[in-house]
Formats: structure tokens, sequence, C-alpha cells
């Protein structure tokens, strides 16, 4: 039975990607991170820069809403993570589109004791395309969840940061 679903899903998944116009690509660029602990009596903050590398599927449902799923990987420092954003894109203007939607995070570093290895976020930002291959983004990362495994009223860790960055489609 679970065979027969995934197929069926599957099936499913693989024609509306063909019903669609869909592009896929790359994106890159840099990401400007802040990480935030709160405790009791007062909070910590912390920023770095790293950058990001990933993949891009740019799925059109009709001429101004499109949804863009991305696979990033993200280094800053000594960290790793995969996130994946799921966006939905409305375009506003001929070029020019809004971003919005929500991003799982998932830690690639060895686990840290207390440290949760997985985070939801939100993103939400713009884009701009310079032609039909070309196009530069910039969307603030919003991180909803606190990564403190089990963490005691009113202890807090988050991470947010900005993504700017190209893309190209093929």
């Amino acid at each position: 039975m679970k065979k027969k679903f995934l197929t069926a899903v599957a099936v499913f998944a693989f024609g509306f990607a063909n019903a669609q116009d869909v592009k896929f690509g790359l994106a890159t660029g840099v990401d400007f991170a802040t990480a935030k602990a709160v405790y009791p009596g007062g909070s910590n903050s912390g920023s770095e820069t790293g950058f990001y590398v990933g993949a891009v599927v740019d799925i059109a449902a009709s001429d101004k809403f499109h949804v863009q799923p991305e696979l990033l990987l993200v280094f800053i420092k000594d960290s790793k993570q995969l996130q994946l954003p799921i966006l939905a894109k409305l375009f506003v203007a001929e070029k020019f589109s809004l971003l919005v939607g929500p991003d799982l995070l998932f830690d690639l570093d060895e686990k840290t004791t207390g440290l949760k290895t997985f985070g939801v976020g939100l993103d939400f930002g713009g884009a701009y395309d310079i032609d039909k291959n070309f196009s530069i983004e910039a969307k603030y990362n919003l991180g909803l969840t606190n990564l403190i495994e089990n963490a005691p009223s009113g202890y807090s860790a988050k991470i947010n940061g900005l993504f700017v960055g190209l893309g190209y489609k093929f």
C-alpha cells in the first residue's frame, strides 16, 4: 500500500511539473547571519558573514504567481546548514517579484549537546529578473525555532539571516 501511495504521489508531482512552466537553476550569494540568545535578565547576540550555494526550481502556476522551492547549502564560519525554503513568488511588476514562505533548516554539523539540528523559519523578500536567465534576490530569514533542546522557561536561541545573491535559470 505504501509503495502504491508513493507511486501515485510521484506520478501526480511529475504530471504537475510537466503541465507547468518549470525552470531549473542555480543560486549563490552572501548570508549575513545573526544569532541571538535570550536568558532571564538579559540577552546576547553575534553576527557572522557566510555564503550559500544551491539549486532552485521556478514553477509558474500563472503569469503572476510562481512557486519557488530552493535547496541551499549555507556556510557560516565553521558551521554548515542545509536550508529548504519553499517560496511563493508574486510578480508585482514585469521583472520584480515578492517572495514569502517557510524555510526548513537542517544543521549538518556534528550534534552539539543541547542544540537542535532542525529548525523552521519564515523567509520574505524580493527578486528582480535582470533577463530571462539572471536574477538578483534579497530575502530575510526569520528563525522561528528555539534551537535550545528542552529550554527552560525564559531561555531561547534563534538564528536570522539576510541573504543577498544571484540566480541563474537554465
